[in-house]
Formats: C-alpha cells, structure tokens, sequence
C-alpha cells in the first residue's frame, strides 16, 4: 500500500487538522491516536505501517493528528484544547472524509475521546475500541489502579526535559514498544517519531490531559458496542483497568491479549487485529435508534424575580424580562446550546460539552447585572432522553436542583462536569456534599471561579 496523501480540513475555532483515507472495507474506522502523532511519519516504521495495513484491509480507515500534534496546527501550552474542541475535531475529519457513521478505535487519551463522543454522538458511532484507557488519570481510594501523583511527577519532569532525546526516547521505547526496544534502529526511528510528533511543550499538555482525565461517570452513558483490549503485561497501564472500564460501560466486551507493547500497532498485532475485524463486521449494519445521549444541562433562574416584579410593576418587568430573555438566547447562540424550554423567569438549555456550558452560565450572569438583574445557574452532565424536542431524564433533574442551590451570581456545577472540563481553565471551589431533593444519594457540588458565592461563604 502506497502512503496515502495527507489532507487537510479546518475546524470550526480556525484550525487546520492533517488527516488520511486508506483502504476500502465495507464500512468507515476512524482511528484516534493517543498523543504522539505524525499521519506521514508513522508509515517509515515498520510495525506501525503494518498496523495501519491490516486495518485497511477489512475497513476505510481515517486517521488524523490530533490539533497540537504531527502535522496539525500547533497550539499554545497556556490553551490546551478543551473536550468540545476535540470532539468537534472528529466531527470535522468525519465530514470531510465523507463519514456519515463510523467505528472507532481509540489508543490512550485517544480513547477516552472515543468514550465521550460515542455517548454524546450515538447516532455517528456504531461501535468503538478503546485499547490501553484508563478511567482515571490519578490514583484515589476507589480507583486504585492509576498512576500516583509522585509518578506523575516524575514522568513529567522527564516530558519536561527531554522529550525528543535519545535517552528519553529509549525508555519510552522499552515501556511502550517492549517488542521492538531491542532494535537500536527502531529506537533511532522512534525518537524522530516523538519529535515529529509534537514539541516538548505540546507532550506535556497533552500528558496532563491524560493525567487529569476522569471519565468514570460518562461510562455507564455508553449505548454502543465496545471492545475494550488491553495487554497483560502492559508496564504502563494496569490490566485492572481495563477490566473496570468493560464492567461500566454496558454490554462491553474484554479482551485480554499476552504481550507487553503499550501501542497497539506494535508487538504481536494479529491477534489483536483478528478481534477487532471481527468485533466491528458483527456491529456493522445494526440499526438503532438511539433516543438516549450524554449531554450538559444548564438551568437559570432570576433571583428575586418576584420582588422585583412588584417594584417595577407589570409593564416595566415584562419589558425587563424581554430584554433578559434576548441576551440569554443570544448567548446560547454564541456558546452552541440549545434553548429546551422556558419557565416563568428561567431557562433550560442543552450543550454537547461541559465548558461551553459553564462559559455560557458565566456570561448570562454578568450579562444579568448589567441589566439590574442577579440570576443563579446550575451546570451538569449526563444522560438525558430525547423525545423529539423535549428532553428528560435524571440528568435534567440533577441540573435543576444544581442550579436551586446556587447563590445570586452563582454557577453550580456537579463534579461530573469539574471531571469533563480538566484543561479548559475553568477553576472551581468545592461546596460540599449536598442531598439533591428527588435524586438519590450525596452530590458533591462546586462554585466556578468568577461567578459570585452565595453570602456567608
């Protein structure tokens, strides 16, 4: 197979994204790499070529560098890009290759990615494989799998100051690519590889992306077929985590292989592209109708709507509610939600991602004082039922008590939503366990920095 031509396609926010299209297999696998990317020069090594040729023997593969990496626009490390920006970039590679509905096949990050975009885009998916993920970047007391925070540290220190060397390039060979490390040739190949794949400071954006990743309440959201694959004497990844995404994504399939290679293209790839053939043939040609996504949630609400209606007297607060609703609806419009309904002074509206929600919620508030007005808002994330334009569920439920405990300028979040926004810049101050009123258990809820906290905190 000849390297395929390296295409271009540009995003929504402005940037260019490099993407290929090989192979012509009865249906669409667009592969989402884990950070370290370069679409031309991962056909000069060998066992990544040969990866990439047995996916395109049984699928049209598509295969992109992730914006910040390969030959993709670069990014600064101060704006890691945010979960809507990378799932927009998917969007945009499918459109551009011309995919209507795809399997995905996610390595590291790049399956966490998968994930997401899988539970909130269900109808553009019709299966995933998700290979060396974690649920949780951070070890914890019920996730005790994941790297410690001394690792952590330890590893980016040396992204930090020495990313691309030879020394550096040689250990992550031996932890990474065990089958091949013996080979210095490899281990020249793959040093240029990570170089041209991204610089040192992209590495560390994105590795802290991995390390700041908390998925764990967007898997049981998850309605497509999923394989998870995960080598057993993995160095990097525990094998436990793999077992627990497959336990908490429904109906997921597990499979285990022998071997130590991180990278999926790479070590003894048959038998884990034998499964994968098979896996995506069985799923392909199913036809659901999903009625059921993974979405934000925002609910506002006017405080003191009542008193002050009664200052201004009927004309004056319908005119100042009027002028309220137009701004808020325009602000929907600049952050990409969706007005869902509009109760008295409030409104619920749906995001496909969590930080253009919590930016939204921010700029209703700031935009109410200006007109005299103090409006609280709640944000969170879940699963929520479609029912042609009405949208339900217990995730609308959560987001409203969210947004009923919220102070005058306030925005409430639920720490799902803290979890999905790791690397936005969005800063949050913890608010405690709360019991919200009709949904079970202790919800623990934060303020975001640069809204105003309720009065006697």
């Amino acid at each position: 197979m000849e390297v395929p031509e390296v295409r271009y396609v540009k995003t929504p926010d402005g940037a260019h994204l490099a993407y290929q299209v090989f192979g012509d297999g009865p249906f669409d696998l667009v592969f989402v790499p884990g950070f370290a990317s370069n679409v031309e020069h991962m056909w000069r090594i060998e066992p990544f070529a040969r990866g990439l040729r047995r996916l395109g023997s049984f699928a049209r593969v598509v295969v992109f560098d992730r914006r910040g990496t390969g030959l993709s626009d670069r990014l600064e490390s101060s704006a890691p890009p945010t979960l809507e920006a990378q799932m927009d970039d998917i969007r945009a590679v499918m459109d551009a290759a011309d995919v209507e509905r795809a399997a995905l096949f996610g390595f590291e990050i790049g399956a966490n990615l998968c994930a997401v975009f899988a539970a909130a885009q269900p109808s553009r998916v019709f299966a995933c494989v998700l290979h060396g993920s974690v649920a949780r970047g951070v070890r914890s007391s019920d996730y005790p799998w994941g790297w410690t925070s001394d690792r952590w540290d330890a590893y980016l220190d040396d992204i930090d100051t020495g990313w691309g060397t030879q020394r550096v390039s040689d250990e992550l060979a031996r932890e990474s690519y065990a089958s091949q490390a013996s080979d210095a040739a490899f281990r020249h190949a793959i040093a240029s590889f990570f170089r041209a794949a991204g610089s040192p400071g992209a590495a560390l954006v994105f590795e802290r992306l991995l390390r700041d990743t908390d998925i764990r309440d967007v898997l049981p959201t998850i309605q497509v077929p999923v394989l998870v694959t995960q080598r057993r004497q993995d160095p990097y990844i525990d094998v436990e985590e793999a077992r627990y995404l497959a336990t908490n994504i429904p109906g997921a399939r597990l499979l285990e292989l022998d071997g130590a290679d991180h990278y999926p293209l790479s070590g003894d790839q048959e038998p884990l592209m034998d499964a994968i053939e098979r896996f995506l043939a069985a799923a392909h040609g199913a036809e659901v109708d999903y009625d059921r996504v993974l979405a934000t949630v925002l609910f506002t609400d006017i405080v003191g709507s009542t008193e002050r209606a009664v200052t201004l007297a009927d004309r004056g607060w319908k005119d100042l509610l009027a002028a309220h609703h137009r701004r808020v609806r325009s602000l929907l419009g600049r952050f990409r939600g969706r007005e869902v309904d509009v109760a008295g002074d409030g409104f619920f509206a749906m995001f496909d991602g969590p930080a253009r929600a919590v930016r939204c919620g921010l700029a209703i508030c700031e935009d109410a004082r200006a007109l005299g007005l103090d409006v609280r808002v709640g944000v969170h994330t879940g699963e929520v039922e479609l029912d042609g334009l009405a949208v339900r569920g217990i995730a609308v439920h959560i987001g409203a008590r969210v947004a009923a405990k919220a102070g005058p300028g306030e925005v409430l979040v639920s720490s799902t939503v803290k979890d999905l926004v790791a690397g936005s810049g969005l800063e949050f101050e913890s608010r405690g366990q709360h019991k919200l009123k009709g949904v079970p258990g202790a919800w623990h809820i934060y303020s975001t920095l640069g809204s105003e906290p309720p009065a006697g905190t």
